[in-house]
Parts: structure tokens; C-alpha cells; sequence
């Protein structure tokens, strides 16, 4: 059971509850948990607006990666992404490359080729199969690891709902929902399951932002000579470098700065629960961007999944928050 908020006790509000003040009185000021209260509720709404926005660009980042797809292909645009995004980071964050144990490094490249793989295979998923199809997909991955772990009886509703949703989504007549670009889709979230659980074990090994950088070289190692072997002298074009910029500012730069600033409002667990809402999000972006309609059979297994996320994230907070309480 999670542990009530703490809120101002009936003793500490009845000090402010006294007769009127008589005129020419100085009216009394709000006392400290009020403002902190006040404080607190304007902070979540501003780490809720900079999630939703941070999801917004990641979405809509990947809408117009699929439209440079027919310029650099799916392998070049990721290439082209995943390097910018890597060369910012790494001027950003400018990581400690010295005193890294071999354990730390092997966690690091993992954590590489988990965030290489996962893009790569996302973007030949998108190249298939609409975008709110291959996120929808996609997000089964954290969704099946969050089911996983929970332990809980629960968690068994949460997976029967996301494979309903699922169902409807082969049945909701996407022309486009071929076998190969859903074995993408499904293989990016078993990637995107993978990079979560790195992406802890990096931060507990490497300060700030550094593993992340490190992580991001390592997956531009990766992309960018399938990039090359698959688009050779394209990726130098002077369109397809800016635009390729653009993606990658708006699928990571934007990304990881609002969620940094979220997270310093937000507890992880609301955090992760309105990052479940991307299948929605993606649908929208490509019926906006890249003008891929949805039916009504198709919107409810997209809320059937994104029903199953939230329900997952919410189950697992209730147990940390019981260990929590045991302690």
C-alpha cells in the first residue's frame, strides 16, 4: 500500500482559522507547508507537462525519421541519428574515461549495444508497419519486464490485457502490419527490456550523464557502418544531414534534458507511468506527420496497451512502496 502524502495536521491548519482580523490589521501570511504545498503542486504539473513533452518530441522525432527512410534508408537515417545524438552527448557531458574497472567497461558496451540495437531495429520497424503499430508493439518489452518483476497476482491482468490489445492490433486491418516489420517491433521492445535494465547497472557504476554518453559512442560504432554500407555517400548530402540533425535533437537531445528536469519534480514511478502513454502519442504522430489512419478497432488496442503499462507500473510501485515500508 503506498504511504499517504504528508499533509499539514488539523492542529497546524486551526492556527490560521481564527476571527476575522480587525481593520488595519495585517493579513496573515500562508504558513510554511502551504507554500511548500502550493510549491509541490505547480512542480508536478511542471514535470508532468515536461514528460508529455519530452514524449511528444520522441515521437514526432520518429514521424519525420521515416520521411528521410525513401532519401538515406531506415539504417542510414538511425545512423545518422544515433551519431549526431552520440557527438552531442559526448560534448555535453564530456565523460571520466580513466579508473573504469573491466566489469564497468563490459557493462557500458552492453548497455551500447542495447541502445544501438534498439534503435536499429525500431527504425526497420517503421520503415514496415505504421508508427503507433510498431510502438505499441514495441512497448510490450518494458511492459513484460515490469510484469515480470512485480511478482504480483495482478501483474498476470495487466499481460492478459496488453495481449488483447495485441490481438485487436492484428485484427484492426493494417495493411502494412507485415510479419517481418512486427518481429522488428517485438525484437526493439525485447532490446528496449534489456537497455533498462543496463542503463540502471551503468548509472550505479558511471557519475551524472557519463555512461549514457559512453553507451551512445558505442552505438554509433554500430550504426553508422551499416548506415554507410546500406546509403554509401548519401548520408553527406547537405538536406540529409540537417535533417538528420533534426532527429536526432528531437528523438534525443530535447528528450533527455526534459526528462532530467522531470525527474527532479516527479517520483520515477508517475515518471514511468506517463512515458507509457508513447503508443498514443505515436499513433498520433504518424496520422499528423505521416498521415497513417486509425480505425476505432486500432485506437482501442492502442488504449488497451497503454491501459496494461500503466496498470503494470502502477502494481509495481505498490510493492516497492510495501518493501519500502518493511524496512
Amino acid at each position: 500500500m503506498t504511504p499517504p502524502a504528508h499533509t499539514p495536521s488539523a492542529r497546524t491548519s486551526s492556527v490560521h482559522t481564527s476571527s476575522p482580523a480587525s481593520p488595519g490589521t495585517p493579513a496573515p501570511t500562508p504558513s510554511a507547508p502551504t507554500l511548500l504545498r502550493h510549491s509541490a503542486g505547480r512542480g508536478t504539473l511542471t514535470g508532468v507537462g515536461l514528460v508529455l513533452a519530452g514524449t511528444v518530441s520522441v515521437q514526432f522525432g520518429a514521424a519525420f525519421a521515416a520521411l528521410l527512410f525513401p532519401r538515406a534508408g531506415a539504417l542510414g537515417t538511425v545512423a545518422l541519428r544515433v551519431v549526431f545524438a552520440a557527438l552531442l552527448l559526448l560534448a555535453v557531458t564530456r565523460p571520466r574515461l580513466r579508473g573504469y574497472s573491466r566489469a564497468d567497461w563490459a557493462v557500458a558496451g552492453g548497455f551500447g549495444l542495447a541502445l544501438g540495437g534498439m534503435n536499429i531495429l525500431f527504425y526497420q520497424a517503421i520503415d514496415r508497419i505504421p508508427l503507433g503499430a510498431a510502438v505499441t508493439l514495441e512497448v510490450l518489452g518494458p511492459l513484460l519486464l515490469s510484469v515480470a518483476t512485480s511478482r504480483r497476482a495482478a501483474s498476470l491482468l495487466w499481460a492478459g490485457l496488453a495481449l488483447a490489445g495485441v490481438y485487436l492490433l492484428g485484427r484492426g486491418g493494417f495493411d502494412q502490419l507485415n510479419a517481418a516489420g512486427v518481429a522488428f517491433a517485438l525484437s526493439a521492445g525485447a532490446m528496449w527490456a534489456a537497455y533498462i535494465v543496463l542503463n540502471a547497472r551503468a548509472g550505479a557504476r558511471f557519475p551524472r550523464l557519463d555512461g549514457l554518453a559512453i553507451a551512445m559512442a558505442v552505438a554509433a560504432l554500430v550504426s553508422l557502418p551499416l548506415g554507410i554500407g546500406a546509403s554509401g555517400g548519401t548520408l553527406l548530402e547537405p538536406g540529409v544531414l540537417v535533417l538528420g540533425l533534426v532527429i536526432a535533437v528531437l528523438s534525443s537531445g530535447v528528450p533527455y534534458t526534459l526528462e532530467l528536469l522531470a525527474l527532479r519534480r516527479l517520483p520515477a514511478a508517475t515518471f514511468a507511468v506517463l512515458t507509457s502513454l508513447a503508443p498514443a502519442v505515436a499513433a498520433m504522430a504518424g496520422y499528423l506527420i505521416l498521415d497513417q489512419g486509425l480505425s476505432l478497432t486500432q485506437c482501442a488496442a492502442i488504449a488497451l496497451v497503454v491501459a496494461a503499462s500503466v496498470g503494470a507500473l502502477r502494481t509495481g510501485r505498490r510493492r516497492t512502496a510495501g518493501t519500502a515500508d518493511t524496512h
